[in-house]
């Protein structure tokens, strides 16, 4: 009864305009950048490496499909979460504000089990926004830009890649923002079980965001015992695969984190739906 309830609550998500919305701004968006590096990336690429190219020379082509999905991947993981929210934040409050909710609860299945199904269709349209993105950004991009070396400019310095290096790390890193944006799917779904229409969660969703990265971003003492704990502070470990060496603790202990808060949200929803009045 879960496996179908949840086929049901992902065809209620496919049937929805907003979920297209998201598949389709992400597009153009990422068209946007790719066109954008097509037309001038080059000097863009020449701008970040001139203070380098003192010490160091680079031959080859810098410019390529992998750099361009690292870039989309750096400018976009930020922007999706609000993607997700838009449809995973309607999937418990849109069904009260409609008065469904209580047609679901007749049917011989447990509250349990229905929210259980919503957040498995939130987290498969998460997945499939993910696999949107990575067609995108890889595919796409070594389509037009080829292969090569890439370039990686982080704190510690320059990282230079190896073209047989790279797509593993690809796959972990998005491996990782999945786990990402599931924590962010898992919130405002969250939120829906608290809300009666489907723009709160939303709202509500983002602003948590912002909030938490805002804390994370102050350089305050006393947000410093806090920051570890917050799920926006894991949400770019998925750079640390492009990282050499991989600093793999630092990696595991932020899934650790992001996982932590799934099982949290997941659970608080269960407790809020079984004890939430569709009564009235």
């Amino acid at each position: 009864m879960l496996l179908k309830n949840t086929w049901n609550e992902f065809i209620k998500i496919l049937s929805k305009p907003r979920s297209y919305l998201g598949v389709g701004a992400l597009t153009l968006l990422i068209g946007i950048i790719i066109f954008a590096m097509k037309a001038d990336g080059k000097s863009i690429i020449s701008f970040v490496t001139a203070s380098f190219e003192q010490t160091l020379t680079f031959n080859g082509h810098i410019l390529n499909g992998y750099l361009i999905a690292f870039i989309i991947l750096q400018m976009l993981i930020v922007h999706v979460p609000l993607l997700v929210a838009l449809v995973t934040g309607d999937l418990i409050a849109g069904e009260a504000a409609m008065g469904t909710i209580r047609m679901l609860a007749t049917k011989p299945i447990s509250r349990t089990n229905i929210v259980l199904s919503k957040f498995i269709a939130g987290a498969a349209y998460t997945l499939f926004i993910i696999i949107w993105m990575g067609f995108l950004a890889l595919f796409v991009s070594t389509t037009i830009f080829g292969t090569g070396d890439v370039i990686v400019l982080n704190s510690d310095g320059l990282v230079i890649l190896p073209e047989a290096d790279v797509l593993w790390r690809f796959g972990a890193g998005f491996c990782v923002a999945f786990l990402s944006l599931l924590t962010v799917s898992s919130l405002s779904i969250c939120l829906s079980a608290f809300a009666e229409n489907s723009i709160g969660p939303i709202v509500a969703t983002m602003s948590v965001i912002i909030l938490f990265t805002i804390i994370g971003s102050l350089d305050v003492t006393v947000f410093d015992t806090i920051k570890p704990y917050l799920f926006t502070t894991h949400m770019v470990s998925w750079r640390s695969f492009f990282e050499d060496p991989v600093p793999w603790s630092t990696i595991r202990q932020s899934v650790i984190i992001l996982v932590a808060h799934n099982v949290v949200l997941v659970a608080i929803a269960i407790v809020r739906f079984n004890k939430k009045d569709i009564t009235s």
